[in-house]
């Protein structure tokens, strides 16, 4: 057991935290910074077809246009990983900001003075998705370097109750910022990367340990991280599984834009189901530690993938908008915090020279199969309609949790009591898989 607390530890802290995490200094303004960083993203994200279809004339254009935002995550996410890894973090980030002020604020001046240029937009697309990704990577490999262990839980949930909120904010302010004056998103987000920028400066703790070793090639340093995470039973299980599920609420989100039109609803009924749901996620969010601190967490992952399984198909049973939105909040509930719980594991597990790695492999292999997920969305749809087609998806969730309740990689979970006590464990952690890939109480190599 030793080793591993050698292995896994955070940074050098007192026993006790000295003052509660509201009053830790460097992780409000790194919480703050950041969450004005993403409210500035969503901003933009929703304000770039606006301009391509009600300025630039051209739904082609907006098309492009989104799909420049979205191309980062698969040409920079594993590459942005080793960076994280390599280069001090805090100074990435401040690039980050600086590269995020530079790109939407040359939209905000040329949108001021009525220019709108196909490949300007797209260009600043890119490096606004791209700077969003190096700084997402970043904050979530800090923040177990600027708070203390026993606080890492309650971190990550605020941190995830952060993200949900800005989510639901960013969507109607994005719209509503561009009907009040067209360059105004891009403006507020500029402003939102400047205020991050000076947060950043004010805050005083490194957010990595000290480097050894020198860096390598960039292909090796990727592999290093892909086998990392491929040698750790439990993780690996439960990335694939939550890949499956996430492709399923794409078909899913898809339904229900049918389903209300169906039924004679308006697209403004989706935005409130939208919001209902978004509600939900940050309430799960906001218990995520309160979860953390009495279950398992396989418990915790095969719990909520049940809750899914009676939830998902039930959505084709009813077009009520109350009870969908109902529906639909227990279902980010649950996301939210099996996401809290999962986000406390992967980081006290993780060593902290490959944070940056192993969160990019792990958001590339949950969320890149996505937009598979829309795309046979649409053909199941129009092929099945919505009754059959999520019958479908309960069908398929229900193989998935069964996966999940059987295997014994996930079973393998329910010796992982993530505590906030540091004397259960290193850094909290009982019974958790080894960092060299192998389970801390089982001698064969997995």
């Amino acid at each position: 057991m030793s080793e591993i607390v050698e292995e896994v530890a955070a940074p050098d802290e007192p026993t006790e935290p000295t003052a509660p995490l509201r009053r830790n200094r460097d992780f409000l303004m790194l919480w703050f910074g950041a969450g004005l960083s993403m409210l500035g993203g969503r901003i933009s994200v929703v304000a770039y077809p606006l301009v391509m279809i009600w300025q630039g004339g051209s739904t082609a254009g907006a098309g492009l246009v989104g799909f420049a935002a979205l191309l980062p995550t698969l040409l920079v996410q594993l590459p942005a990983g080793v960076l994280v890894d390599r280069w001090d973090r805090r100074r990435l980030m401040i690039w980050c900001d600086v590269a995020g002020f530079a790109a939407m604020g040359s939209v905000g001046v040329a949108l001021l003075y009525g220019h709108v240029w196909l490949p300007h937009l797209m260009a600043a697309a890119f490096v606004e998705g791209a700077a969003t990704i190096f700084y997402r990577l970043a904050e979530r490999a800090a923040v177990r370097n600027v708070v203390h262990p026993r606080h890492l839980p309650a971190a990550l949930a605020q941190n995830e109750a952060r993200g949900r909120a800005f989510g639901l904010i960013g969507g109607p302010s994005g719209s509503s910022l561009f009907a009040l004056v067209r360059w105004s998103p891009f403006v507020v987000t500029a402003a939102g990367h400047a205020l991050a920028f000076v947060m950043l400066l004010l805050i005083r703790r490194d957010f990595q340990t000290e480097r050894q070793d020198e860096p390598r090639r960039l292909q090796t340093e990727i592999r290093e991280g892909i086998g990392w995470l491929v040698r750790q039973r439990f993780l690996r299980a439960a990335v694939v599984l939550v890949a499956a599920t996430n492709i399923l609420f794409q078909v899913l989100s898809l339904a229900l834009v049918v389903i209300v039109k169906e039924s004679g609803g308006s697209p403004a009924a989706v935005g409130v189901i939208s919001v209902v749901s978004g509600v939900g996620g940050v309430l799960g969010a906001l218990s995520g530690s309160w979860w953390v601190k009495r279950l398992p967490l396989a418990t915790i992952i095969t719990l909520s993938f049940a809750a899914w399984t009676v939830l998902m198909p039930a959505v084709a049973l009813t077009d009520d908008l109350v009870l969908l939105g109902l529906l639909f909040a227990g279902m980010t509930f649950c996301g939210a915090v099996m996401n809290v719980t999962a986000g406390v594991y992967q980081v006290r597990i993780t060593p902290d020279a490959m944070q940056g790695r192993i969160s990019s492999v792990v958001l590339l292999v949950t969320s890149g199969a996505n937009s598979f997920g829309v795309m046979g969305a649409g053909f199941l749809l129009s092929g099945f309609g919505s009754t059959a087609t999520l019958a479908g998806v309960g069908v398929v969730m229900l193989l998935i949790t069964i996966t999940a309740a059987v295997s014994p990689a996930v079973r393998s979970g329910n010796r992982i009591r993530l505590t906030d006590d540091p004397a259960d464990g290193p850094d909290g952690l009982d019974g958790l898989d080894r960092p060299d890939g192998r389970d801390s109480r089982d001698s064969e190599e997995i």
